[in-house]
C-alpha cells in the first residue's frame, strides 16, 4: 500500500480549517453542551491491523500485514473502514487511542462499494459516531479528516469535487468525495462534516482531487450513503445479496485517452481467455478511444447487463466468480474481449 509524505499535507490551511470546523462544533447552538469535544468525536476513530491469507489474491499487491484506521460505529464493536485493509484477512485487531488492543472478526467485505466491516469480540466502550448523508455534503464545505492516533492526527480540509472515479482495478464509484488538501493517512481515515458526522471513508491520494487542469493533490472517500443500503446483508451474509458483480481480473490503466492493461490477476478468467498485460483498446476510425469509467460502468454494471457483461468487454460468461469473498475459486468462466487488441 503506497505511504505518503507527512510534510505534504501540514501548514497553515489544515489548521484554518480545523480551527473554523471546531468552532461550528461547538458554537451557538442549544446542544452545545452537549457536543463532543474534538478528542470525544475522533476516539471513535481506531487503528486496525490485519493477517491476509499468504495464498491470497491481493497479496502481491498489499501485502499480508496492513494497518489504517477504521471509524466504530455502533456500541456493540461494529468498524467500518475501507475494505483493502481486511479483504482476505483471517486475523484483525482493533486499537483506541487509550491504547486498549482487542481481537476483530471479519464481518464483511462489498467489492462495489469499497466498504469493509469488522466487529471487535467485545465493546469497545468508545462512543460511535453518528453517520451524516454525504449527499449533502457540497463543493467548498469544510470537512475534518481523522485518522487514528487522536487530536493529532485529525486535519481540516475542503470538498473540491464530487464525481465519478475509475480505479484501474476494476472500481468504479459513479461519485466520490474528493477534499484538498491530502492526509498522510488516508487509509480507512474519517471524513467528519460540521455537525461531527462521519460522511466518507478515506481510500485514496490523488494527484487530481479537482479533476480539472488544475493537479493539486488530495484524498478520495468513499460516499457513507453508500453504506445503509448494503448494511444489514453485510452484517447477515457478510457480502451484498443479489447477483455476484461480474470480474476479469485485470488492472486497466489510462493514458493519452487510450486504455492499456497494466495488470492480469493470475489464474483469473482474463488470464485464461489470454488477455496479456500491455494490451490496449482498439481505436476505431470516426470514434474516440474508451474512457475507464465508461469501460467500468459497461463490463461491471449491475443486474443482467452486469451479469452477462455488454457486447465490447464480456459477451459470453458461464459463472460469474463470487467477488463478495474473493478467496473462494472461481467457477467456470468464459469471457470474450472485444474492446482490447495487442499493441
Amino acid at each position: 500500500m503506497a505511504k505518503a509524505s507527512r510534510g505534504s499535507s501540514s501548514g497553515i490551511a489544515p489548521r484554518a480549517v480545523l480551527g473554523a470546523i471546531v468552532i461550528s462544533l461547538v458554537s451557538t447552538s442549544a446542544a452545545a453542551a452537549e457536543t463532543a469535544s474534538i478528542d470525544d468525536l475522533v476516539s471513535a476513530v481506531v487503528r486496525i491491523n490485519t493477517h491476509i491469507n499468504p495464498e491470497g489474491r491481493t497479496v502481491q499487491g498489499l501485502g499480508r500485514e496492513r494497518e489504517g484506521s477504521g471509524i466504530l460505529i455502533d456500541s456493540d464493536g461494529l468498524v467500518l473502514t475501507i475494505g483493502y485493509l481486511m479483504v482476505e484477512a483471517y486475523a484483525a485487531e482493533v486499537g483506541a487511542n487509550n491504547g486498549r488492543t482487542m481481537p476483530a472478526n471479519v464481518v464483511g467485505y462489498d467489492q462495489e462499494s469499497g466498504f469493509g466491516l469488522l466487529r471487535a469480540i467485545a465493546p469497545l466502550k468508545l462512543k460511535p459516531m453518528p453517520l451524516g448523508k454525504s449527499a449533502e455534503i457540497k463543493e467548498g464545505d469544510p470537512v475534518l479528516i481523522a485518522s487514528f492516533g487522536g487530536r493529532g492526527m485529525v486535519a481540516g480540509a475542503y470538498v473540491v469535487a464530487k464525481r465519478e472515479f475509475a480505479g484501474s482495478w476494476e472500481y468504479l464509484l459513479d461519485e466520490a468525495l474528493f477534499t484538498a488538501p491530502p492526509h498522510p493517512a488516508w487509509s480507512g481515515a474519517a471524513l467528519i462534516s460540521r455537525e461531527g458526522k462521519l460522511v466518507g471513508v478515506g481510500s485514496l491520494i490523488v494527484g487530481d482531487a479537482g479533476g480539472g487542469s488544475d493537479k493539486a493533490p488530495g484524498n478520495m472517500f468513499v460516499p457513507i450513503d453508500r453504506l445503509s443500503p448494503i448494511l444489514g446483508d453485510l452484517i447477515a451474509t457478510g457480502r451484498m445479496v443479489g447477483p455476484a458483480r461480474p470480474w476479469l481480473g485485470i488492472n486497466t490503466d489510462e493514458m493519452g485517452g487510450r486504455l492499456f492493461v497494466s495488470r492480469v490477476t493470475p489464474a483469473s478468467p482474463a488470464e485464461r481467455a489470454g488477455i496479456k498485460r500491455g494490451r490496449r483498446d482498439r481505436q476505431r476510425q470516426g470514434r474516440a478511444a474508451q474512457k475507464l469509467g465508461r469501460f467500468l460502468s459497461q463490463g461491471l454494471g449491475s443486474g443482467e447487463r452486469g451479469r452477462h457483461g455488454c457486447a465490447r468487454c464480456a459477451a459470453r460468461q458461464r459463472g460469474a466468480p463470487n467477488q463478495g469473498q474473493v478467496d473462494e475459486p472461481a467457477r467456470p468462466f468464459e469471457v470474450e474481449i472485444n474492446v482490447l487488441t495487442a499493441i
